[in-house]
């Protein structure tokens, strides 16, 4: 497909940065599966256990219970403080796409969620480190400018190594995740961590919009 804009372009995750995910998950895990979710860990791994025996969760099985959440529970979710606003605000300025994990199947499911939202965009599906399926998306769009967002250290280091001369903000916007999770700006993969999209709109449209070619770190 060509789509070659020349526009710039914002290529954002959408869980826990567009829409709120994990403290749903914990809550349906509660109501209907009797499993206890630990938000005060980085990762899922240790996270998650059965609340009448304490019994740690094999990672299949945890895997399994987060297909079931998005092949049934994706209603819940809910979007995060700021960003619909922000993102009316930047398609102003960019084009704007979604570049989400998730199966792709489930693309159609998550481009009509966020649209319910007030999100209305291209979504992306991709499984796996983010390098790869970004750089497709910018030999499509083939932007002037570009910036990635996403909550996830891993992902910032792969499109740095695919796509080293875009814009990469680290932005978890949920706060019982935020300060557990590895930080993308301190490993020196992303120029910026922004965990609120009243700050991050303005650095991103900044970014997007700057006439020079370089473009300093915050």
């Amino acid at each position: 497909m060509t789509n070659r804009t020349g526009r710039p372009l914002l290529i954002t995750d959408c869980d826990e940065v567009l829409l709120y995910m994990v403290t749903h998950f914990r809550d349906w895990l509660a109501e209907d599966e009797g499993v206890t979710f630990a938000l005060d860990r980085g990762e899922f791994a240790g996270a998650m256990r059965r609340t009448e025996s304490g019994e740690l969760l094999e990672q299949a099985e945890m895997w399994s219970l987060l297909n079931k959440f998005f092949d049934g529970q994706m209603h819940r979710q809910t979007p995060v403080d700021g960003a619909v606003a922000a993102m009316r605000e930047i398609t102003a300025h960019a084009d704007v796409v979604v570049l989400t994990n998730l199966m792709d199947f489930r693309q159609e499911t998550r481009r009509l969620q966020l649209a319910e939202h007030g999100i209305d965009v291209r979504v992306f599906t991709n499984q796996g480190p983010k390098g790869p399926a970004l750089k497709a998306i910018l030999d499509e769009y083939g932007p002037s400018r570009a910036v990635f967002v996403d909550d996830l250290a891993q992902h910032h280091g792969s499109v740095a190594d695919f796509a080293p001369e875009i814009g990469r903000l680290h932005l978890c916007a949920e706060p019982l995740l935020a300060p557990h999770i590895a930080c993308a700006h301190v490993a020196g993969h992303a120029h910026a961590r922004i965990d609120r999209w009243q700050d991050a709109a303005p650095w991103l449209i900044d970014w997007l919009t700057r006439s020079d070619a370089t473009k300093t770190e915050s």
